[in-house]
This record gives C-alpha cells, sequence and structure tokens, in this order.
C-alpha cells in the first residue's frame, strides 16, 4: 500500500498538469492526445480508488489537497467521461470525498460541492447539456444549485417508478423491464453509500417483481450489504430483510461478520452480546425460517470447530433469546410451524424447549425438566445404531435453549430432595455429549455421589473451602471438570451457606487462565439470568467476583 501511494504521487501531477492542457484546448490534435492517454488515465484513476477507499476524507484531503481540483478536471472533460469505465471509476473517487456525518460547515460545503460533480456525471449525457445550461439560466437557476436539485428528483423519480411497477402487478405495459432495473441496480453499486441515494437503495431492496429470476445485480446485494455492515448506510430493517433473503451470500457474510464481533479476542458479556446481536438485524430476520436455517448452519459448524467453546454456546443461547423476543414482536401467533425451524429434532421436545423456563412458578419447574429429559433420552436411544447424528442433532438443539439447564442446576441444589436421576442425566448430557450410554450411567453415579457430598457439606455447619476443593476432586469415575465447577460455583452463588466462603473457593479454582475464562463466563451468565436463579445477595455477590476476576484476566 505505502509503494502504491509513492508511485500514485509521483504520477498525480503528471496528469494534474496533463488535464490542464486538455482543459485549455479543443483542438483535434487535443483530442487525439486524451484518446491516446485514456488507458493510462483510467489506471491511474483506478489505483486512486483503491488508495482513497482506505482513507477518510481528512486524510485524503491532507495528502492529496488538489484531489478535489483533479477530479473536476475530469468531470468536466467529455472525451473522459463518455466512457463508461472511467464514469464508474470517476464515481467511485467522488464517493470517497463524502463526509457521511459532516461536523463543519466546510464539510457540508464539500459534500454539497460533490453532489454536485456526481449529479453533472450521471446527467451529462441523459440531456443536451448546452440546452440544459440555457433553461436552468432562464429560471434564475446556476448549475451548482441546480444539479443536487436534479439529482434528488432524479432518485424521487425512480424511487415512485419502481413503486409504481411493483403495484401494477401482472400489468406488463405500465411495469418496469426487468433489464432496466437490472441497469439501475448496477448502476447504484458505486453510490449506495450517498445519503441522497438511500430512499433507491431502499425502494430497489423491497422491489419484488414477478419475473422468475433475481432482477437486481449481485454486485448491488454485495455493495449494499457492504455499505450496512461497515454503517455507511442507514436502512429499514424490511429492505435488511430483503436483501439477505434474496441474497444469501450477503446473509453468510453479515453472520459471519457478526461472529467477529462476538468472539472477539476481548471476552463480550452476555448483556454486550445482545445488544450486538440485535444491532446486527439478524434475529429479526431469522424470523423467517429459511434465513434461521443458514445462520443455525453458521453456528453449527462454529461449534464443531471449537469443540464445543463456552463463548460459541453463550452466543447461540443468546441468539436464540432474541429471535423468540423478535417472534414475539413481529408474531402474536408462528406463522410457521417449529419444525421449520429445527426440522431434526422430535415435534414434542422442540415445543417443550421452546417454553420460557423463567415463566415457570419456583414450585413447578420439576415436572418440565425431567419431561425434557426423557424425550432427549428417547429421541436418542431410538436414533440408528452406529450413528452419532441423532445424539448429536438432539444435543444441538437443546443446547439453543440453556436456561433449563440452568433450573436443572438449581433443582439439583435442593437439599429436601433425593437427586432425580433425569436431572442427572440432562447435565452429563449436556457436558458430555459425546459419551456412551455406558459412560453416561457411570458419570451419573459420579455426579449423584459428589452431590451428596456437597450437600452434605452445606448442612453441617460453615463450609470450608479446602472440603469444597477436596470433594470436587473426588468423583470416581472421574467426570467433567466443566460440570463440576458449574455445580460448585451454583452452590457457592445460590446457597447463602456458600457466600462466606465464594471468594477463597474460587480463588482455589482458579489454576490457569482457562479456568478463569470459564469462572468470569459463569458468573457473567449468572447475572445474565439472575432475575430467576437467584436473590439479591447472590447477584450482588457474583457482581463483586466478576468485577475482582476481569481485573485479573
Amino acid at each position: 500500500m505505502a509503494q502504491d501511494s509513492e508511485d500514485l504521487v509521483s504520477d498525480y501531477q503528471f496528469w494534474l498538469q496533463k488535464l490542464s492542457v486538455w482543459e485549455q484546448a479543443s483542438s483535434k490534435e487535443t483530442q487525439q492526445d486524451t484518446c491516446l492517454y485514456l488507458s493510462r488515465f483510467q489506471e491511474f484513476l483506478r489505483r486512486m480508488y483503491e488508495i482513497l477507499k482506505e482513507m477518510d476524507s481528512d486524510a485524503i484531503l491532507e495528502r492529496f489537497p488538489t484531489v478535489g481540483q483533479l477530479l473536476a478536471k475530469t468531470c468536466w472533460n467529455p472525451l473522459i467521461l463518455a466512457h463508461d469505465e472511467s464514469q464508474k471509476i470517476l464515481i467511485w473517487c467522488l464517493c470517497c470525498l463524502m463526509n457521511k456525518v459532516p461536523r463543519t460547515p466546510g464539510e457540508s460545503e464539500l459534500n454539497s460541492w460533490i453532489r454536485g460533480l456526481l449529479s453533472y456525471v450521471l446527467s451529462a449525457f441523459r440531456f443536451d447539456m448546452k440546452e440544459v445550461g440555457l433553461f436552468t439560466k432562464s429560471l434564475g437557476f446556476e448549475p451548482i444549485d441546480y444539479y443536487p436539485s436534479l439529482l434528488k428528483n432524479m432518485v424521487l423519480s425512480l424511487v415512485s417508478e419502481l413503486r409504481e411497477s411493483h403495484l401494477n402487478g401482472l400489468n406488463t405495459q405500465s411495469r418496469m423491464a426487468p433489464e432496466h432495473i437490472m441497469s439501475l441496480s448496477q448502476v447504484c453499486v458505486p453510490l449506495v453509500t450517498l445519503p441522497d441515494f438511500e430512499p433507491l437503495v431502499e425502494a430497489l431492496l423491497t422491489y419484488h417483481g414477478h419475473e422468475p429470476q433475481e432482477v437486481l445485480s449481485p454486485e448491488f446485494f454485495e455493495a449494499a450489504n457492504e455499505a450496512f455492515l461497515s454503517k455507511k448506510i442507514i436502512l429499514s430493517t424490511s429492505s435488511v430483510v430483503s436483501l439477505w433473503f434474496r441474497h444469501f451470500p450477503s446473509l453468510e457474510k453479515a453472520t459471519l461478520h457478526l461472529f467477529e464481533k462476538l468472539f472477539s479476542s476481548k471476552r463480550n458479556c452476555l448483556r454486550g452480546m445482545e445488544c450486538c446481536i440485535k444491532e446486527s438485524l439478524l434475529p429479526q430476520a431469522a424470523c423467517h425460517p429459511a434465513i434461521f436455517r443458514i445462520v443455525d448452519e453458521m453456528f453449527r459448524s462454529v461449534l464443531l470447530e471449537t469443540d464445543g467453546a463456552p463463548e460459541v454456546l453463550a452466543a447461540l443461547q443468546v441468539f436464540t433469546l432474541c429471535l423468540a423476543e423478535a417472534l414475539e414482536k413481529e408474531n402474536k401467533q408462528l406463522k410457521f410451524a417449529l419444525k421449520t425451524y429445527f426440522p431434526y429434532g422430535a415435534p414434542s421436545l422442540t415445543a417443550a424447549l421452546s417454553q420460557h423456563p423463567e415463566a415457570i412458578p419456583q414450585g413447578h419447574r420439576l415436572q418440565p425438566l425431567l419431561h425434557i429429559s426423557q424425550l432427549l433420552r428417547e429421541a436418542i436411544e431410538d436414533s440408528t445404531h452406529g450413528s452419532q447424528r441423532g445424539p448429536f442433532e438432539s444435543w444441538f438443539l437443546f443446547v439453543h435453549f440453556g436456561g433449563w439447564v440452568d433450573l436443572a442446576m438449581e433443582q439439583l441444589l435442593r437439599k429436601e430432595a433425593e437427586p432425580p436421576a433425569g436431572l442427572l442425566w440432562l447435565l452429563v448430557f449436556y457436558y458430555s455429549p459425546q459419551d456412551g450410554s455406558q459412560q453416561r450411567e457411570r458419570s451419573m453415579v459420579a455426579l449423584k455421589e459428589l452431590l451428596n457430598r456437597l450437600l452434605m457439606l452445606l448442612g453441617s455447619g460453615p463450609l470450608s473451602a479446602v472440603d469444597l476443593q477436596e470433594a470436587a476432586e473426588s468423583p470416581s469415575p472421574p467426570i467433567c471438570a466443566q460440570l463440576v465447577r458449574c455445580l460448585l460455583l451454583s452452590l457457592l452463588l445460590w446457597t447463602p451457606e456458600g457466600h462466606a466462603s465464594a471468594r477463597e473457593a474460587i480463588t482455589r479454582m482458579v489454576h490457569t487462565d482457562a479456568a478463569a475464562h470459564e469462572i468470569v463466563g459463569f458468573l457473567d451468565q449468572t447475572l445474565f439470568r439472575s432475575d430467576h436463579l437467584c436473590d439479591e445477595a447472590s447477584r450482588k455477590l457474583a457482581r463483586e467476583l466478576l468485577q475482582e476476576l476481569q481485573a485479573q484476566v
């Protein structure tokens, strides 16, 4: 990039001088010279655009203070402007100079001036410019006043034409030709970030013709999607949903863009994840099953690639919560059956999981948990022998709804009841889905022994961090370390007896950075779902511990 910039600077003055010479004379020799150098000049413009698009407008004007003069001279040269490729690259370069949000009168004036140049480029060969000049002067307008208005009116006219074409339906005589709409979308590719073009971009995105083939160019979809993701354009939710539904590569890119933000090196809290996910508009778009299935498949791939990383599981669960909220807001009743969202899960299991666990009263939570456990177990045991699709699909469906796991942990810590086998199975399956049935049975026995030991310590007086650590390290056979830590952390946070020794016990648990991050995630999740999990004292302790640990990692 640095070398390209240096080469551009060396050519810059040469072309500025050339343009000045071409501007001052209109002889046959000058025209021949322009045509001779045209291809080289186009290559210069293309290289300049590649550099300008990586800079903001202030940096551009600082490095190339006369760039506006160069581009203006190019705009007013009819031999250059008559070539389609020159027009396209010139428009791209002009767009780089625009300030999306002008902060000073000078920036606003620059934007108006650039819009005037763009208007001229767009309209120069649709009208006889001499006649237009005489007409505007007779009305008392100067070109610098006329062309921005011309651009605005042109956009509004096209928007109106698109809407009328859409409403006319099968009345072919009153409809825009598909090739006209395709050309219009191609013209808009370099202009999607300009504020004056936003109405036209939205009208194109929401236009639905009756043609069997897509009438908008893929390049237009890609440009609109890129502008939306980089926040260079503001689009309505309906137009964004239409964009992703009509162009799945843009949907995939939007989902990857969200993943990059969610799984960055700096850990995102669940509240931050929730805000990021809602801002992406993907939950609103995913109300349509076809879009949901693509986003869900991408989550599945990331889960497999990361071996079920906790942050990916957390993001999937938050996304599912945002989707449920969007469905409730947009549909009082589901337009689509749950089967269309989760085709690989048993309908009864999907229906049971899709309930809101926090809405179930405290004393009535055990029965639905045992029902879910039974349905999951039946789905796995009924799957084809030797096939991993059944168990994995059941687990993948289950992990969308992480609130049930929290409720299962809460129920197991109730001292007045024998731990139900269904809840033991549910937790073992959630944390070790790859285990076979025999290994899962052994883990259930070990988990029950550990739970009884912890509850015995809980009922025998003040809890000792050392005793808790010894109890957590003693299950035989060994069970998933993450499950053990989550059980121990739940005991410390969700029971009044555990609060006194929580700090010391957690300090003993933080052996590695991975363990520290896992505990931070658990505390963050507790606060995210705290309304139905624990009391104010537990929330206060979780908040303090989270702040202390985050300062260390």
